[in-house]
C-alpha cells in the first residue's frame, strides 16, 4: 500500500517555534501548529521532554524539531535563531509561551532570587526572542507573534503577587509592541487564560475536572494564528465553563 501523504493545511510552509514546548501548554500548542502543518521547533530546558514532545508530533506525521535552549540568557537565544535560520530561513510563528510561578507566598516573604527568576522567564524572554526573531519576520515580510500570558495579568492574585506582575507587564508589552509592527506586518496577540490544569498551576482548592486544559489554550493559538491576514486578534481571554 502507498505512503500516505499528509494534505497540505493552513500553515503549511510556515515555520513556528514554541518555547517551553516540551510539556502542558506548550507541547499541546505544538502538536496544534504542526498537525495544520507549520514546521515546529520547540525548545526548552529539559531535553526529555522535549524530545518525547518532538517524537510523538514526528510519529503523527508532523515536522519538529527540539533544541535545548535557556530563554533568559540572550546568547542561548542567538544560537538558536541561528539554526532556525539555517534550516528554515524563515520564522513565521512565535509563541512565547515558557512561564514559572510561585503561589501561596505573600510578596514580603519573596526571595529576590525568586523574584528575578520569575520576571526573567515570563518578560525578560519575552524580550529577548523578540529583539531576536522579528528581524527575521520583517526580512520574511511579516509574521506573528502569540503571547501567552493569564488572567492573572487582569486581576488582582494574592501570594502570586510576583506572577501577576509579570503577566500585567507581558500584556502591556504585547499591546505595545503591536503597535510598533503593524507597519511590518507583524501581528502581536496576547492569550490571557484561567486556571489550567498543568503542573504550572495552583490547585488546592480546586475541582480539577472543571479547571481549563492544555488543548483549550492550544485551540485559541490555532484559531489566532490561521485568522485571515486583514485582521488581527489583539487580546483573548479564557475562563473555564463552570468556576473550579
Amino acid at each position: 500500500m502507498a505512503e500516505q501523504v499528509p494534505l497540505p493545511g493552513p500553515l503549511t510552509g510556515r515555520t513556528a517555534l514554541v518555547t517551553g514546548g516540551g510539556r502542558g501548554i506548550g507541547a499541546a500548542i505544538a502538536k496544534n501548529l504542526a498537525g495544520l502543518g507549520a514546521s515546529v521547533v520547540i525548545c526548552g530546558r529539559t531535553r526529555a521532554a522535549l524530545e518525547h514532545t518532538s517524537n510523538d508530533i514526528v510519529r503523527r506525521g508532523g515536522e519538529c524539531i527540539a533544541y535545548q535552549c535557556d530563554i533568559t540568557d540572550l546568547p542561548s537565544i542567538e544560537i538558536l535563531a541561528d539554526k532556525i535560520r539555517r534550516k528554515f530561513r524563515r520564522l513565521d510563528i512565535l509563541v512565547n509561551n515558557a512561564a514559572i510561578a510561585i503561589f501561596r507566598t505573600p510578596l514580603h516573604a519573596l526571595k529576590p532570587f525568586e523574584w528575578d527568576d520569575i520576571m526573567n522567564t515570563n518578560l525578560r524572554s519575552v524580550f529577548y526572542t523578540m529583539r531576536t526573531f522579528v528581524p527575521i519576520m520583517v526580512t520574511n515580510g511579516g509574521g506573528h507573534i502569540i503571547n501567552i500570558s493569564s488572567l492573572a495579568g487582569k486581576n488582582p492574585v494574592p501570594n502570586a503577587a510576583c506572577y501577576a506582575a509579570s503577566k500585567w507587564a507581558l500584556n502591556g508589552l504585547s499591546y505595545s509592541v503591536a503597535e510598533e509592527l503593524r507597519g511590518s506586518n507583524i501581528r502581536v496577540s496576547v492569550i490571557c487564560p484561567g486556571s489550567v490544569d498543568t503542573d504550572l498551576s495552583a490547585h488546592e482548592g480546586k475541582d480539577k475536572s472543571r479547571m481549563l486544559t492544555a488543548q483549550d489554550i492550544a485551540h485559541a493559538v490555532a484559531m489566532v494564528a490561521t485568522q485571515a491576514p486583514q485582521s488581527f486578534v489583539s487580546e483573548i481571554l479564557i475562563r473555564p465553563t463552570q468556576k473550579p
